[in-house]
This record gives structure tokens, sequence and C-alpha cells, in this order.
């Protein structure tokens, strides 16, 4: 049986975490593990997460650490598991995720990366809409950014005993980085067309509070790996981030009428 390793870092997100720890504890997967590596949270992180620490597949660490990214090469290298992945304290699994996910991996032994359709919620987890993806095109993830959610791929463990690790100089982009990078090694992707977890919007995600260190990091992204960022690409990226910002505008204005 394919052995699956959750990584989740984890700082201050005390009122969410208990929903993707039990996504995680409810899968129908008995080899699973979920190991948690907070950075010494302040609010009621700690208490939520001594809570369950009664279940045999949690481990957890609450220690200093220099970001997310570094978090979660922390658990990477901490995992026991066959295939590796990362849920962030906010987001959490759908359910039978595990069991499809480790069906994919051994129907595709080949397969590096394997990822799926993501939910959007929001912050009471109403469902908003189904982020749909598509199979891997390389030249798609480099000229139009990082269409994967992160919070629906799975990695297999050889990806991370030869030490392919997160960049962490990327704060926002890593997941990004990331994937053109395995690509770019020549790591095969394949996409599975089932949702298997649930992305929360809401007003702490770091792309809604560090929008320009997220332009910064992909046109580096995009530098760093050959594609030339032409005029056209920069008003592209400038409607995109309109769209983008109309949408969390609109969503506001919402929440305050309690619609």
């Amino acid at each position: 049986m394919v052995k699956i390793s959750i990584v989740t870092p984890s700082y201050n997100q005390g009122q969410f975490i208990a929903d993707a720890i039990e996504s995680v504890s409810n899968q129908d997967y008995p080899d699973k593990e979920h190991i948690i590596v907070d950075a010494m949270s302040t609010d009621e992180t700690l208490d939520v997460i001594k809570s369950y620490a009664h279940l045999p597949h949690l481990r957890w660490v609450s220690e200093p650490d220099n970001g997310q990214s570094d978090a979660i090469n922390k658990g990477f290298k901490m995992a026991t598991g066959d295939v590796v992945a990362w849920l962030n304290a906010d987001d959490y699994y759908l359910s039978k995720t595990f069991s499809k996910i480790a069906d994919a991996f051994t129907q595709n032994p080949d397969i590096g990366i394997i990822y799926g359709d993501a939910m959007m919620v929001n912050q009471k987890k109403k469902a908003l809409r189904v982020k749909k993806d598509h199979s891997f095109d390389y030249g798609v993830l480099l000229y139009y950014g990082c269409y994967i959610q992160s919070t629906a791929t799975f990695f297999s463990r050889e990806i991370i005993d030869a030490n392919h690790l997160i960049d962490p100089s990327y704060k926002i982009c890593m997941d990004y980085e990331y994937f053109v990078r395995l690509s770019k090694l020549g790591y095969r992707f394949q996409y599975i067309p089932e949702t298997l977890a649930a992305f929360r919007w809401h007003d702490t995600n770091f792309s809604v509070l560090y929008p320009q260190r997220r332009r910064e990091e992909t046109v580096k992204i995009k530098h760093q790996y050959g594609y030339k960022i032409t005029k056209n690409y920069q008003l592209q990226t400038f409607l995109h981030d309109l769209t983008y910002f109309f949408f969390l505008s609109k969503r506001q204005i919402l929440k305050k009428l309690s619609i």
C-alpha cells in the first residue's frame, strides 16, 4: 500500500487548522502521516494541535523557521511516505482524496507529480466554485503562470530523496517555481479530473496581502526559466490583476452586506 505523507506549514491559523487536521484524519485510507511544522504561533493554534495529539498518524513541531517554504522543506525531510504533499493550515482535503491519489500513483509508477482540481471556498467553507485544471503543458505553465493548485498536488518520494526541495527565497510563488523546475528536470506530471481539496479564500491569503511581491516573483521565475517578458505580457498581467482584485473587492462588499 502506498503511504501518503502530508506536511502542513503553520503560523497563526488557529481558526482554520482543525479543518486541515480533520480532513487528513477522516480520510478512509489507513497508511497516512500528517506532519505539522509550526512557526511558534501566538494564537490558539498550538492548543488546537495539542487537542489532536492523540491521533497516531499526527506529528508536530513548533520552532522558528524562515517562512512557509522553509517549513514545508522541514516537513518533507521528516516525511516517511511514498507520496508527499503540503496542505496549508487554512485549506483541507475532500473525502476519498488519498484513495484516489494512491490509485493514480499505483497505476502510473513513472509519474512524479499528480494533481487534480480544487474547490474554492470562503472563510466559512461555503463553496464558491471548482477550479477545473487540464493536462499538463509546460508552455502554458511558463507563459500563463501557475494554473496548478498546490493544495491538490502530490509528489513522488523520489523527488524528495533527490533533494529537490522548495526554493526558500520564494515567499508567495514557491509552488510555481517548484512546478517549473521539476518539469525542467524531467519529472512527469499527470492530471486527474477529480476535485481533491478545498482552497480557502480569506483576507489573510498571502496573494491578497502581498500582490506586488506575487507579481515580482512571477516575473523572476519567467526570466529564470527563459521566458522573455514583453509589453504584451505586462498588459496581460495588469488585466489579470485588475480582474483578480475586482473579484476580491466584490467579495469584501458581499461580506460586509452578509450576502
